[in-house]
């Protein structure tokens, strides 16, 4: 039997428009992520010249702040190793002390072990005569005193030694948070200067040389406040010495700020021995941490200067900052410290007429510069 043709009436065929919705919608989203990937790997633009510098004088400056946390950290470490060799010192003279003691009650023991225990009426009835008895009885005495000392005096030996390890072994943490801390600062220190290096280790030759410019620049204008401040400081001088002549007073000090006495000579020749000592070291290297005599960082140069002078001021710029006397920078006299920063991480000698002899940043030289090339803090003069 022949099939039969079917009835049903074919569907027409339909073109959808879905899929090319899809397809435009992907398109448009790869077209989206693609110009969101480019813009994301785009490179960041480029720092000027003055961003540069700006960024390279932070860098040193902190890492000025942490040469000083070095030094405070090495400083308190040289400290606590000091006490802590003290220390062990101490206990080894009492251990040895403990040891006599022990030693002489050990003879004691070995004594009486020696000539056995008598009851003391036995000891009576066998004693030749009453009075040799008694001899003996006030001798035994004797002996048992001397054991109750020898008893105390090792117990107090004992706890002494006990005491003194327990400040040792406390000594020793406190050493060995102070070595944590100065490897802490050392690493501060050095990934600091490692940025400042390899930010100016990008630059073209052309940059360099502009930021070479930027820098005279920056000189230039410090140097020319130098000169402003040594002019009216010359002038006060001159108005001093007219005030003081006219009153038929002396001579005045390098500032004018009253007529010369013994303590303004013996001042004078401190500072006079601070700034010869300063000036022979022109031209040495600045390593931070350094206090000489090949090398200095800022602190370093200072505390040397001074000490040359006979005077010992502290190691850091934080503690050399609260030393002697208050100044104003109009006041300044030669020898006096000028600080740097709020953060106090810069120190130099102010030499007159406004300059400074100073150990300035890794890779300079100790050498003389205006003290307005950085921002003052304040000055003072230590004795």
């Amino acid at each position: 039997m022949p099939a039969l043709a079917s009835h049903r009436k074919p569907r027409p065929r339909v073109r959808s428009t879905v899929p090319a919705v899809g397809l435009t919608s992907a398109a448009l989203a790869s077209v989206t992520l693609l110009s969101s990937q480019s813009a994301m790997a785009a490179p960041a633009p480029k720092p000027s010249i003055e961003e540069v510098q700006k960024k390279v004088d932070d860098l040193y400056r902190q890492a000025g702040n942490a040469t000083q946390k070095y030094n405070q950290s090495k400083e308190a470490t040289d400290k606590q190793k000091s006490k802590v060799d003290a220390l062990l010192d101490e206990v080894a003279k009492r251990t040895e002390k403990v040891n006599d003691a022990r030693r002489t009650l050990g003879n004691y023991a070995a004594a009486q072990y020696r000539n056995g225990g008598l009851a003391p009426t036995a000891t009576f009835f066998l004693a030749d005569d009453p009075q040799s008895f008694f001899d003996q009885t006030h001798l035994m005495d004797r002996m048992a005193e001397r054991q109750q000392q020898a008893v105390a005096n090792f117990r107090t030996q004992q706890a002494k030694v006990s005491k003194q390890r327990a400040q040792a072994v406390e000594s020793l943490e406190t050493l060995t948070e102070s070595q944590a801390a100065l490897r802490t600062s050392k690493q501060d220190v050095q990934t600091k200067l490692t940025e400042a290096r390899t930010l100016l280790s990008k630059l073209t030759a052309e940059e360099k040389a502009r930021l070479a410019e930027l820098e005279r620049k920056k000189e230039a204008e410090a140097e020319r406040k130098a000169a402003e401040l040594a002019k009216k400081q010359a002038a006060a001088k001159k108005e001093a010495e007219r005030k003081a002549k006219e009153a038929g007073g002396g001579s005045v000090t390098e500032t004018g700020s009253g007529s010369g006495t013994g303590s303004d000579s013996s001042a004078s020749t401190k500072a006079e021995k601070v700034l010869a000592f300063a000036r022979a070291q022109i031209g040495k290297p600045y390593v931070w941490g350094a206090t000489g005599p090949a090398s200095y960082d800022c602190s370093g140069l200072t505390q040397a200067a001074w000490k040359a002078a006979g005077v010992d001021i502290p190691r850091t710029t934080w503690d050399q900052v609260n030393v002697g006397t208050r100044i104003a920078t109009a006041d300044l006299q030669p020898g006096d410290l000028v600080f740097f920063y709020d953060d106090i991480s810069h120190v130099g000698i102010y030499k007159g007429d406004g300059m400074m002899i100073h150990a300035p940043k890794p890779g300079a030289n100790v050498r003389e510069e205006s003290i307005y090339y950085m921002p003052i803090y304040g000055s003072v003069r230590p004795a």
